[in-house]
């Protein structure tokens, strides 16, 4: 969009936006305390901005609790920014400093970079602030003005062609060879992002180099074009610190140059990767500056919330308390990841879910512990272990000293060691055994009474949170949880662990009663039963499991549970087992894959706008568009670390699962603890009747021997 040549449109810019942490007021209040303490004379600091922010967000300069340390790395991709601080001992002080000699003090000093030609040799001396602060220790109360020195030209700036999108003016393949430029100067520079730099394109070819080399790379200065790591969003304006690179430009070239072109250069990044297409681009007809004239006026200081120039207060009173700013600390990697790399994450839907771990040992620590990495604020715990002298190692929430004395409960020992790792949680812990189907319940009252009470418990807890992870060591303990939470439509995750494979995997989330059933396919009655029936099965071949994929886009309801895999009733699993046998053995890395799967996938369900109702993604579904801003949402996720593979099967609901399926439900809800007990005093046949599992095998060996009657008669 050129401008005629009558034009008299004028270049404006973009101000920073000050962006301070929590944390720069922390390592303040610390230097304050144990090194400034009296002592007003300027020190220097550093902050950056960032280019890659989505649009509408201010251009903002950040500083955290590294920035007293002016030698520290440089987060990627960001443009790091020296800056002098005062800090003043009273408010009266912060009141009267001179501010305007501040900013000419600054402006006078990035002047004389620019005509002695240090500016040039290192450029950042372009791009400087100043903070003048008073902290009150007593309230926790931050005065604080920014300023961000800019040198002006009298008639400001007259604009030639008017900014446009990078993509409507370059080509395709220009716009990559813009970006593989840019990032083998940041490499040849040695930084994480170049803040001013030189170009010259042709047709797909880009060339860029550092400011110092304008003589050999501009032979011919008629038209340049020059370029800056601009972190303002506006489409039509460049940012902040292109304003003191004009003034160098005109300063050493203004009378050789007839045009400049300045590429504001941005770098975002999107979910699908790294993209520049949004950069702007223009054209400007520079100013003179006469070689002995004397520093220009100068500008910067930052204006108030209201608009108006002024200082800003924070009141840290409660956040600075270091339980607070360690909940704060925590929050970070979240916030940046929304910020930066997935705008459309909920946090509150993870950070607000109540989650139940049932089972304390390898599994329900990598669990609590990726958990807390989400944010989660709200973890329980149900175990009856204690621990013992070979859990520390591998189960990272306990150590050498919980295993004295007989060994601290798990569950117990869990939520203590959580409140010290971060002592915003709100862990719970429930020293309770759960009632299994193979292990009877005696019939004295006193037995009958205790294990009626773990059942309530159990019951109560389910209810009360969002969602419940089985992670215990037998497939029996499983059975209880998983009958409860699906009559309470509760979420359920589920892991298990093999010697080098693992499985983790969501529950069917049974929809209520009263909704309509949906068809996939086939008809939930008949789903997986009927792999199973002689008249689906031909002669000869071997029945389908229940657990293989047979369908796909199975939505959330009709998905199948631990229990729809196996067409036996769960029982006594460890009765008559060697040692090895009792105990899960497995690769000591397994758990933490497994654990932190098992947390993600959670993640991953409760950003679907269904939830734990969404379609199920399956192995075939990794080349589509993922259906959430984190992926893909799978049924489960069997790993096998021998071969360092995982692989997304989906399954239907088993409609005589023991677990799961409409009957046993049924009874549950009707008859209650009279039901259950039921199931723990009897033999695995008891829910396999009940289910139709009993018949489903006569039928299966029924057609095995037709089977076999036919081949011998062939």
């Amino acid at each position: 969009m050129a401008a005629d040549s009558g034009s008299d449109l004028r270049l404006q810019f973009a101000p920073f936006s000050s962006a301070l942490e929590a944390g720069f007021w922390h390592q303040l209040t610390q230097k304050k305390l144990n090194e400034y303490r009296l002592d007003e004379s300027s020190k220097p600091i550093i902050g950056y901005y960032y280019n890659g922010d989505p649009a509408g967000l201010p251009s903002r300069l950040t500083l955290e609790f590294s920035a007293f340390d002016v030698d520290g790395p440089t987060p990627a991709r960001c443009c790091p920014v020296v800056g002098t601080l005062y800090n003043t001992n009273t408010l009266d002080t912060f009141k009267t400093t001179d501010k305007r000699a501040l900013l000419e003090k600054q402006a006078k000093e990035i002047w004389v970079a620019i005509q002695s030609g240090a500016a040039l040799k290192d450029p950042s001396i372009l791009c400087k602030f100043i903070l003048l602060t008073f902290a009150d220790l007593k309230k926790y109360h931050f005065y604080y003005w920014f300023c961000f020195p800019a040198l002006c030209f009298p008639e400001g700036i007259k604009i030639l062609k008017q900014p446009a999108v990078l993509e409507h003016v370059f080509s395709a393949k220009q716009i990559t060879a813009l970006q593989e430029a840019y990032d083998d100067l940041c490499i040849k520079r040695e930084t994480t992002a170049v803040p001013y730099f030189l170009m010259k394109y042709i047709s797909d070819a880009v060339q860029m180099a550092p400011l110092c080399d304008w003589d050999d790379f501009f032979p011919d200065t008629k038209k340049v074009t020059v370029g800056f790591y601009d972190p303002c969003t506006l489409s039509e304006h460049p940012g902040w610190p292109l304003r003191n690179l004009l003034v160098l430009l005109a300063h050493q070239w203004g009378a050789k140059l007839d045009t400049v072109e300045v590429l504001c250069f941005r770098d975002r990044t999107l979910q699908g990767g790294r993209s520049i297409q949004h950069s702007i681009i223009f054209q400007i007809e520079l100013p003179e500056i006469p070689l002995n004239s004397g520093c220009p006026k100068s500008v910067g200081w930052e204006k108030n919330p209201k608009g108006a120039m002024g200082p800003r207060i924070v009141n840290l009173s409660e956040s600075m308390d270091p339980k607070r700013l360690a909940a704060s600390s925590v929050d970070l990697n979240l916030k940046l990841m929304r910020w930066r790399l997935v705008p459309s994450l909920d946090l509150d839907k993870v950070v607000s879910s109540k989650c139940l771990l049932l089972g304390a040992g390898t599994l329900g620590c990598s669990v609590a512990r990726t958990l807390m990495g989400w944010g989660v604020r709200r973890i329980t715990f149900v175990d009856n272990a204690k621990i013992s002298y070979s859990n520390p190692v591998r189960q990272p929430l306990y150590e050498f000293e919980d295993c004295l004395g007989g060994g601290k409960y798990k569950a117990l020992a869990a939520v203590e060691r959580l409140t010290k790792i971060f002592p915003g949680v709100n862990a719970k812990g429930y020293n309770m055994s759960i009632p299994m189907p193979g292990h009877p319940v005696n019939f004295s009252q006193a037995t009958l009474s205790q294990a009626q009470k773990d059942v309530e418990q159990l019951e109560k807890l389910i209810a009360e949170h969002d969602v419940i992870f089985l992670l215990m060591d037998t497939r029996e303990s499983r059975w209880l949880p998983t009958v409860i939470a699906a009559s309470k439509r509760k979420l359920v995750v589920n892991a298990a662990l093999g010697f080098d494979t693992f499985v983790v995997m969501r529950h069917g989330l049974k929809k209520p009663p009263a909704s309509p059933s949906e068809s996939v396919g086939a008809d939930s009655s008949s789903s997986c039963s009927s792999a199973f029936s002689s008249s689906s099965t031909p002669a000869g071949s071997a029945p389908t499991l229940p657990g293989s994929s047979l369908f796909s886009n199975i939505p959330g309801h009709k998905l199948g549970c631990y229990f729809c895999n196996d067409v036996v009733a769960p029982g006594d699993s460890t009765r008559d087992r060697t040692l090895d046998q009792q105990c899960t053995v497995s690769r000591p890395g397994l758990s933490m894959i497994a654990g932190a799967l098992a947390v993600e996938m959670m993640v991953s369900i409760l950003q679907h706008s269904e939830g734990g109702y969404a379609v199920a993604s399956s192995s075939d579904d990794r080349m589509n568009e993922p259906p959430t801003s984190l992926g893909l949402v799978p049924h489960q996720i069997r790993g096998f670390l021998s071969r360092f593979d995982n692989v997304l099967p989906a399954s239907l609901a088993f409609d005589k699962c023991t677990a799961c399926s409409p009957i046993v439900l049924d009874h549950y809800e009707k008859e209650g603890c009279q039901f259950l007990f039921k199931v723990f005093n009897s033999s695995h046949s008891f829910l396999e009747d009940l289910t139709g599992l009993t018949l489903l095998h006569q039928e299966t060996q029924a057609a095995e021997i037709w089977d076999m009657s036919d081949d011998e008669s062939i």
